[in-house]
């Protein structure tokens, strides 16, 4: 049986004027974007046009909600009541299906952005919380959630779509969680580490941590910062990586899930 899984990328994570990363030359290599909704970064513009491009491509078109922090990049811890967090991920996905729907599209996917998806992979509350907002706007969206995390659990208890989620640049502790950015070495820039790290995640299940610790994970869709530097050529060197191994690469709407 041939292996399929998903490569995504965050981005439209420009505002205004500025523009981060190379979005357009990443497009044409992954099968699903995670789109900036305005709070961590994006505007109206940017959204609609990386939303555009993103149908050009045959790229599948993700929510990508943050904290409301543009400052910090969604980059800083922020307590919240459940609630107000609800909420605040309804109206990002609100958001991100109205840009869809000038290109005629349809948001596929949510999945949290920095922080805030760093604080939902351990903290059920926050997990929940999402999983509602998803819910409540459509139930058909699907959950990206870290493998093996509070978000995973949450997608499972409120019966949504869910698709399990590596990362294709980032370092992970023993307990299967992201090394904080705080930590050097905890964001792989290099494609060749990358690329060993992606294929052995879906070849063989398997996550390895930066202390060698081998951890058993399902992974349906891997994912690129869009806003690094490398991102390009490490995408570029990801996706042939896993064809290479016989890996299919596919949109999240042509993954089978749960």
């Amino acid at each position: 049986m041939t292996l399929s899984v998903n490569l995504n990328a965050d981005m439209g994570e420009g505002f205004g004027a500025y523009d981060i990363g190379n979005d357009d030359g990443i497009l044409k290599i992954i099968k699903s974007a995670n789109i900036a909704c305005g709070f961590h970064a994006g505007d109206p513009l940017v959204m609609r046009r990386v939303v555009e491009r993103a149908k050009a491509e045959g790229v599948s078109i993700g929510a990508h909600p943050g904290f409301n922090d543009l400052w910090g990049f969604g980059r800083r811890r922020i307590d919240m009541k459940p609630y107000d967090l609800e909420c605040m991920i309804a109206y990002q996905i609100g958001a991100m299906q109205a840009m869809a729907a000038f290109a005629g599209e349809k948001v596929t996917h949510v999945k949290p952005h920095g922080a805030l998806n760093n604080m939902a992979a351990e903290n059920e509350e926050y997990a929940m919380a999402i999983g509602r907002a998803i819910k409540a706007v459509d139930r058909d969206l699907i959950y990206v959630a870290l493998s093996g995390s509070e978000m995973e659990k949450a997608a499972v208890k409120l019966d949504l779509p869910l698709a399990r989620e590596g990362f294709c640049d980032r370092q992970y502790e023993d307990d299967g969680n992201l090394t904080s950015r705080k930590v050097p070495g905890s964001v792989i820039k290099d494609p060749e580490v990358a690329t060993r790290q992606v294929v052995e995640m879906v070849v063989e299940g398997v996550i390895v941590s930066r202390n060698g610790k081998r951890i058993k994970r399902r992974v349906d869709s891997l994912c690129v910062h869009g806003d690094e530097p490398t991102a390009l050529a490490l995408s570029a060197s990801v996706r042939a990586g896993l064809e290479a191994a016989g890996v299919k690469i596919v949109p999240l709407t042509e993954m089978k899930l749960n």
